[in-house]
């Protein structure tokens, strides 16, 4: 069956099993126990409990557990507490942490409507959004939320954003008219006889037969793709994993070896056992963690005085591998503000092309009209105004001074059978006519960051070896956009799934020792950004469900701040590897010696502390030293 798109209202209608009245009671009961209710379900959440018990699973924890075992029950219940200490410590933490970064999907069920305004039994009435079914008539106006994906019916100059899904903040125009798939499928932005669950309606009013709730909305599928999205690992905890497995390993053959060799010299079992013991408590690194965690946490803080707020303590590693970044366009690279950037009169002036847009825009409230508007800035005499109708999906018809007036798409124009010169540069471009004669073309464009070029610059600089921009936008806007900034590629007219995609292809080619950032701000962008080895959100324009899902949050939406974050990372991890490596060295000599009988637990434990302290001295010295 053809998409609901491209079906023309009847058929739409039909295979639904609606009318224009809508459904009945007894039918709405029905479809609710088929369909379920209209609510965002999540993957099954561990509850906290099971979460701080997956923190005891490690093996060298088990190991250090059963050693605060026997010491309790040998008669050395002191050792058993620092040990048991330690550790509880360690699941708290990561309980804490895990619990966090649990809010995405909360932050998609806000953008659900309470409630909707439908036609049943013949009537209007307002019901909870969660008992919204297919076949439904949803009644929408300005100023509503979307309660679930629908086909349009009717439409009386609707606007509607639909950011929460493109990442696009202009407004779309919609109409009823089906819409035919040329090569392909159509992209959601320019599917403009439906509407999507979790938009916005800015301006207008419609009638819309709802053809999916819940999960299998458009909003739905970016909360299947968080759920199904999984943490990935940094290449130091695989490192750190892989060591901790086979030090376990060895640790339990040593001891058990000395166990034996010490019954062999016909020493007391308890002796023999307590030895043992105490020999494996040498043996881990319980500093280990500790140190790389208070290493990250003092970078983390350089980090944050320059408005980066890391949210995770293991990003800051993965920051630290980054070969690869890919960025959003709007709100990211871009300001998600819409200016009149160009004028191309023809037969009149600019000032006199850019007053006539202007006032054929006066009443309208759409954002191309009030960057027109803004553009202008001058007060609009009204009086000079005539009739005005607004032409739904291409423009306005008006009459200034007596004469009439067209502005508008290029549709607009070929309707009216007026020859016009195609604007073919990026952007939104409005085309002018009066009197049945073109009087040029004025072009709407997003304007990009200033910070961009820089951030662009500087991340090559600290060995950034590529940069993408996926988009939702459309293909000519994209990759001028990137061309102008200087991007290695591009990808555009994207919905969330094909972000994830196109991260999953840029993924395939990178080792563990090398990461993929990607920098967003939209809801959209919020499964890409869990995807990602690394997700960066922008923190003052962003969205909630951007944010949460992120690692690393940036305050001032200053792309160029990834660079010295990225700079500011690879020197922690720098400081991590030596101290790690002088914790290791230091261990293995409290081995020997306790080996040699001239070492017991409680020096192993004092020798950890040592170790920190130092690992914290170095970090001090090396993460003060300014750039």
């Amino acid at each position: 069956m053809a998409d609901w798109f491209e079906q023309p209202e009847a058929e739409v209608l039909a295979g639904l099993d609606s009318g224009r009245q809508g459904i009945d009671s007894g039918q709405a009961e029905q479809r609710l126990k088929e369909y379920g209710e209209n609510v965002l379900e999540e993957a099954g959440r561990l509850q906290w409990w099971q979460v701080f018990l997956a923190q005891f699973k490690d093996l060298l924890v088990i190991i250090l557990i059963g050693a605060a075992a026997v010491s309790m029950l040998t008669g050395d219940p002191e050792s058993a507490m620092v040990i048991f200490a330690v550790l509880l410590l360690n699941a708290v933490l990561g309980t804490v942490q895990h619990q966090k970064a649990e809010k995405s999907l909360d932050s998609l069920k806000r953008l659900s409507s309470p409630e909707a305004r439908v036609l049943r039994d013949g009537r209007s009435m307002t019901i909870p959004s969660a008992l919204v079914v297919p076949g439904d008539i949803l009644l929408l106006e300005t100023g509503d939320m979307v309660a679930a994906d629908g086909r349009l019916l009717e439409v009386y100059g609707l606007t509607v954003n639909e950011s929460s899904l493109t990442g696009e903040s202009l407004g779309v125009e919609k109409h009823t008219g089906a819409v035919k798939a040329r090569e392909g499928t159509v992209a959601l932005a320019d599917r403009t006889n439906m509407v999507f669950s979790g938009s916005l309606v800015t301006s207008g009013r419609a009638v819309a037969a709802v053809t999916a709730t819940g999960m299998n909305t458009e909003i739905g599928k970016i909360a299947v793709l968080m759920n199904g999205t999984k943490e990935q690992k940094t290449p130091l905890q695989v490192s750190l994993d892989r060591f901790s497995g086979h030090l376990a390993i060895a640790i339990i053959a040593i001891c058990g070896l000395v166990f034996l060799l010490s019954l062999y010299r016909r020493e007391p079992v308890l002796d023999a056992l307590m030895f043992a013991v105490a020999l494996a408590v040498a043996a881990i690194p319980e500093a280990l963690s500790s140190i790389v965690t208070i290493v990250q946490a003092m970078g983390t803080q350089k980090m944050a005085r320059e408005q980066a707020i890391i949210k995770d303590l293991k990003a800051v590693e993965s920051l630290g591998c980054v070969s690869v970044i890919c960025s959003d366009k709007t709100g990211t690279l871009t300001k998600g503000e819409f200016k009149v950037t160009k004028l191309y009169p023809s037969g009149i002036s600019e000032e006199e092309l850019l007053e006539l847009a202007a006032l054929a825009e006066n009443y309208s409230n759409h954002p191309i009209a009030a960057s027109i508007k803004d553009a202008y800035a001058n007060e609009i005499d009204i009086n000079r105004l005539g009739e005005t109708e607004e032409i739904s999906g291409h423009g306005v018809k008006t009459v200034i001074d007596g004469k009439a007036v067209l502005a508008g798409n290029g549709k607009l124009m070929e309707q009216a059978g007026i020859p016009y010169q195609e604007c073919k540069e990026a952007g939104t471009v409005i085309y002018v006519a009066r009197e049945g004669v073109f009087a040029g073309s004025v072009l709407i464009s997003d304007t990009i960051k200033e910070e961009s070029f820089e951030a662009i610059r500087r991340l090559k600089a600290v060995g950034v070896r590529k940069t993408v921009m996926l988009t939702g936008d459309r293909k000519e806007v994209g990759e001028a956009v990137a061309k102008e900034i200087g991007l290695d590629g591009v990808y555009t007219e994207l919905l969330p799934g094909d972000k994830v995609d196109k991260v999953e292809m840029l993924l395939e080619p990178l080792d563990e020792k090398r990461k993929l950032a990607f920098v967003g701000d939209g809801i959209n962008d919020a499964p890409v950004l869990t995807r990602a080895d690394i997700g960066i959100a922008m923190g003052s324009m962003g969205s909630d469900a951007a944010i949460e899902a992120a690692d690393v949050v940036l305050m001032d939406d200053n792309p160029a701040k990834i660079a010295t974050v990225v700079k500011i990372a690879r020197k922690t991890l720098k400081i991590v590897k030596q101290n790690i490596v002088f914790a290791l060295a230091v261990k293995a000599l409290v081995l020997i010696l306790g080996a040699a009988g001239m070492a017991n637990m409680w020096e192993a434990v004092f020798a950890d502390v040592g170790v920190s302290v130092i690992a914290i001295l170095n970090a001090m010295r090396a993460l003060k030293t300014e750039d």
